[in-house]
């Protein structure tokens, strides 16, 4: 028979696309994340616990982090300080531990950037200099 063991998927095979952007390979992607509001209800007469009802269910921002190869993620940004309001689609996929298999995949739409953070710089370290961008979206569907 054979060997149906199923290991836990690695964190750094991934990949983030932005529609209409050539952008390099991001360094960390953090930001999938959903979450429900609950509604605390104090039913009268019972004191055993309170009832909790979901409400709106909202989604974090996409957070990602590069080293900084270009002025690709600068420029977007920018652009929305001017008025220039460019919404992008996007995906993330997670890959199989040999890098050929998908196997996570979410998209999101209608997503800009909404903040912009440069480098930590320091003559006494030798570090990567990192940006970060932010991006807002209308919600992640996870189709794989």
């Amino acid at each position: 028979m054979a060997n149906m063991r199923k290991d836990p998927f690695v964190a750094f095979r991934f990949e983030v696309n932005l529609d209409g952007l050539a952008v390099a390979g991001f360094s960390e992607c953090s930001g999938l994340q959903w979450e429900t509001e609950i509604q605390d209800y104090n039913e009268g007469g019972l004191n055993t616990y309170v009832r909790k009802f979901p409400t709106r269910t909202k989604q974090s921002n996409l957070v990602l982090k590069r080293g900084i190869v270009d002025r690709v993620m600068w420029n977007w940004y920018w652009d929305l300080t001017q008025g220039l309001v460019q919404r992008r689609t996007g995906a993330v996929l997670v890959y199989d531990p040999s890098g050929s298999t998908v196997v996570m995949h979410w998209e999101f739409s209608d997503a800009f950037p909404s903040k912009w953070t440069g480098p930590d710089l320091n003559a006494s370290q030798n570090n990567v200099a990192v940006e970060t961008l932010e991006i807002v979206h209308a919600g992640l569907k996870r189709v794989k």
